[in-house]
């Protein structure tokens, strides 16, 4: 078992973004309060395939538009990730990606 606390920050955010699972995925969430859906996952694996393919973490906008596709119009908006992510796609979104902690949290705009 990963001892979580050697591989991330004292906010939760992983070091390195390539030490990511989904075991991380799912402590993570249950530590934020988060029971992970379908949505959740899809949002999930959506940050981390844009991570992987430009080594950047993505913009809130540009998962959005993603969101349109895979989940529908009425799902691709703000509000719908805040219901997703209460405290912000940066904050928990990213952290439960895996990502490294945000420098700017404009990450939600």
């Amino acid at each position: 078992m990963v001892d979580f606390k050697k591989i991330t920050d004292e906010d939760g955010f992983l070091f390195d973004p390539n030490e990511w699972t989904e075991e991380f995925a799912i402590k993570a969430a249950t530590k934020s309060g988060i029971e992970l859906t379908n949505d959740h996952w899809v949002v999930i694996k959506m940050i981390r395939d844009k991570y992987e393919s430009s080594m950047r973490v993505p913009e809130l906008r540009h998962i959005l538009k993603i969101m349109k596709s895979k989940l529908g119009e009425d799902k691709a908006t703000r509000k719908y990730v805040y219901q997703l992510f209460p405290y912000g796609y940066g904050q928990q979104g990213c952290l439960i990606a895996g990502m490294k902690q945000p420098k700017k949290l404009w990450l939600d705009l």
